[in-house]
C-alpha cells in the first residue's frame, strides 16, 4: 500500500474505478490505512493473515473493521481455531502479549524430513506460527512482531512494530522498519531504518525527539539510518534479517 501511495503516478491516475483491494503478507501500518482511506474513499479493503503453513489463510479483518480495529489481524476464517498464548500454552489475558498459535484441517501435517522441527511448530497440539500478538475483548488479535524480531534492550522487550507506528507519524516519512542491531551496553539498540519520501526533509535529531515525545524511553530509536529503500522478499515483506547483517557494525564505536 505505502509503494501505491508513494508511486509517481499516484497523484495523476484515475482510481475511482478501484471498489476492493487485499493486502497480507506485512503488517498495514495504521498511518498508510488512513492515508489510503483519505485518498481512495470508496475502496473496501480486507486484510489477509497466515502463513503458507495455513495454505495461507488464517484471520480476516472485514472492510468494516478497518478504522474500527486499525492495525488488526481481525477473526479467524471458517475452519480456523486461533489463540494467543503464554508460554505454557494458556491464554493470554486481554491485551497481554502472546504468541498467536492455530488449529485447522487446512494445515500441512509435517515439515519435510524434519521431524524435529515439526514436533517444536505442534507443540500442545496447536501449530505454533511464531507471532506476537495481543486479543482484545472482542476476540481481534492484532499482531505485534514476529518473535525473532521482538528487539531486547536494556533488559526491556520493545516492539518494532510499536515504534514503525510512532515513525509513520512523520510527515516525511515514506517507509520504516525498526530493529535491534549489537551494542555493548544495551545488548541490542533500538535503530529504525527510515526512507524519506521525494523531496522531504527529516534529520536524525527531529525523528528522534519524534518517537521521544510519544514512546518511553528505552522504546526511543538510539540511532536512525537513512537509505533508499527497504530490502523485500518477492511478496513484499521486508527483510529485517537483511537489514540487522548490513548494519550490525553500526555500533561498534559506541
Amino acid at each position: 500500500m505505502d509503494f501505491l501511495l508513494n508511486a509517481p503516478a499516484f497523484a495523476q491516475t484515475d482510481l475511482s474505478n478501484l471498489r476492493k483491494g487485499y493486502y497480507g503478507a506485512s503488517i498495514m501500518p495504521v498511518e498508510i490505512m488512513k492515508k489510503m482511506q483519505q485518498n481512495i474513499p470508496q475502496i473496501r479493503l480486507w486484510n489477509l493473515y497466515g502463513q503458507t503453513e495455513i495454505a495461507p489463510v488464517a484471520t480476516i479483518l472485514k472492510p468494516e473493521d478497518q478504522l474500527r480495529k486499525p492495525g488488526s489481524a481481525g477473526k479467524p476464517v471458517l475452519h480456523v481455531e486461533t489463540r494467543v498464548v503464554d508460554g505454557d500454552g494458556a491464554d493470554v489475558a486481554v491485551g497481554e502479549i502472546g504468541e498467536v498459535v492455530h488449529r485447522s484441517p487446512q494445515l500441512l501435517r509435517e515439515y519435510y524430513k524434519d521431524p524435529e522441527r515439526t514436533a517444536q511448530a505442534f507443540s500442545g497440539g496447536w501449530f505454533h506460527s511464531g507471532d506476537l500478538a495481543t486479543i482484545d475483548d472482542e476476540g481481534y488479535i492484532t499482531i505485534v512482531d514476529r518473535k525473532k524480531d521482538m528487539i531486547k534492550t536494556g533488559g526491556e522487550n520493545v516492539s518494532g512494530r510499536e515504534v514503525e507506528e510512532v515513525i509513520y507519524q512523520f510527515a516525511d516519512v515514506a517507509e520504516v522498519a525498526v530493529i535491534g542491531l549489537p551494542h555493548h551496553h544495551w545488548v541490542e539498540a533500538v535503530t529504525a531504518v527510515v526512507v524519506i519520501r521525494p523531496g522531504g526533509i527529516a534529520a536524525e535529531d527531529q525523528l528522534i525527539g519524534h518517537c521521544a515525545a510519544r514512546l518511553a524511553g528505552f522504546k526511543v530509536p538510539k540511532k536512525i539510518l537513512f537509505v533508499d529503500e527497504l530490502p523485500r522478499n518477492p511478496s513484499g515483506k521486508i527483510l529485517k534479517r537483511d537489514l540487522r547483517d548490513r548494519h550490525a557494525s553500526a555500533f561498534d564505536d559506541a
